[in-house]
């Protein structure tokens, strides 16, 4: 039993771990590992000079600048409010958008082209380079002191060069344009945008990046983690992970009680031997510890034994795939991660503990009872007396 629990709760944090990376694979390829935001207001400048310190710090591997902002869309009859990303030439270096067409062309960023989600395009029925109807993008004006008999709103036919899928939330919310086209739309200056997003090296301190950056601005700054981007998101993965580790651990615990009712048959079952040790001189914490320490090697060997046959299913899966989603032959995705076995071999053994301590409370009390009743604790008495 020991064995059986011990396996299913590494096998399961494995699986749950390969679903997380799988899931999040999606987001990491569309988002930075950091995005430079002002912290007040939408918008702040920033120059070419500006981004030339950034990429020249050690830790930075890349930057370039975006302007984000939501949007309505109108394609013939049908609406839409979507989100536009209008970026740079030099923002595939850090984030790979361009990888990521399945259909069409990448921006030119010599006109009003755009590149939409399949979600957008499925909902709104758009066709790439279609001339005879064009996507018209509308903002508000920025600036709101207009008559009433002006439009309060900007718009601007743009042509859908291609097509991007890489997951269904994300293809419904995204569409990508170039720079100066999202600038005039917005009414904004050459050099003004809405956030920076860099990659950057492994292992980088936030607070530490943030203080190397943050001079080079006039305006006060604030760095946004990957994980502060799509925080609900990491908070229900961590939340789902939590329950699914409770859940077993208690069938772990069930199948502790084994290992109690194996020590307390024991105990009653050696009686006579107790008593033969009691009479070689041992006390009643030796032959306590004696059960206590066997307790935790039934834990301690089932667990090794649980985590051998775990971590080779594991290993099987990830390598040479023989369980696959249903109805697909996309093979269930499983990680390694030595975390998930110290977790389960840290609980394994503090309920081991537990469950060997509560099956042998008492002992000693017991072997009292028994040295008491011996031949020769009565015959050590009566010489004493």
């Amino acid at each position: 039993m020991v064995v059986v629990a011990t396996a299913a709760l590494f096998i399961v944090l494995s699986a749950f771990a390969g679903l997380k990376d799988f899931g999040l694979s999606f987001t990491n390829t569309f988002d930075p590992d950091f995005k430079l935001v002002p912290e007040q207001g939408t918008y702040f400048t920033v120059s070419d000079d500006v981004l030339s310190k950034i990429n020249s710090l050690p830790q930075v591997i890349a930057s370039a600048p975006e302007i984000e902002e939501k949007v309505f869309l109108s394609y013939k009859e049908k609406n839409q409010v979507a989100y536009l990303k209008a970026v740079r030439p030099d923002y595939t270096t850090v984030v790979p958008a361009d990888r990521l067409i399945a259909l069409g062309e990448w921006l030119s960023f010599e006109g009003p082209d755009v590149v939409v989600g399949f979600g957008i395009a499925g909902s709104m029925t758009l066709g790439i380079y279609d001339y005879s109807s064009f996507l018209n993008i509308t903002v508000p004006k920025k600036r709101q002191n207009t008559l009433l008999n002006q439009d309060p709103f900007t718009s601007s036919p743009s042509v859908v060069s291609g097509l991007f899928q890489i997951s269904e939330d994300l293809d419904k919310k995204y569409l990508f344009s170039s720079a100066a086209f999202g600038q005039e739309l917005l009414s904004l200056e050459k050099n003004q945008y809405s956030s920076v997003v860099i990659k950057s090296s492994e292992g980088i301190i936030k607070e530490t990046l943030l203080k190397e950056i943050a001079p080079f601005f006039e305006v006060p700054v604030r760095l946004v983690s990957r994980e502060e981007q799509h925080a609900a998101l990491y908070r229900m993965l961590n939340v789902e992970q939590l329950a699914l580790y409770f859940i077993f651990s208690l069938v772990m615990v069930i199948a502790l009680f084994n290992v109690v009712g194996a020590l307390i048959m024991m105990i009653l079952d050696k009686r006579e031997q107790l008593k033969i040790m009691l009479a070689l001189g041992a006390d009643s914490k030796s032959i306590h510890r004696i059960f206590f320490v066997l307790g935790l090697l039934i834990c301690g060997i089932g667990g090794a034994v649980g985590l051998l046959f775990g971590g080779l299913l594991v290993y099987l899966q990830s390598k040479h795939p023989f369980i696959f989603v249903p109805g697909t032959r996309l093979s269930y995705p499983v990680l390694f991660e030595w975390e998930n076995l110290l977790i389960v071999l840290i609980t394994l053994m503090f309920l081991g503990s537990l469950s060997t301590a509560w099956a042998t409370r008492g002992l000693s009390k017991k072997v009292f009872f028994y040295t008491s009743s011996s031949p020769a604790y009565a015959s050590k008495t009566s010489s004493n007396t």
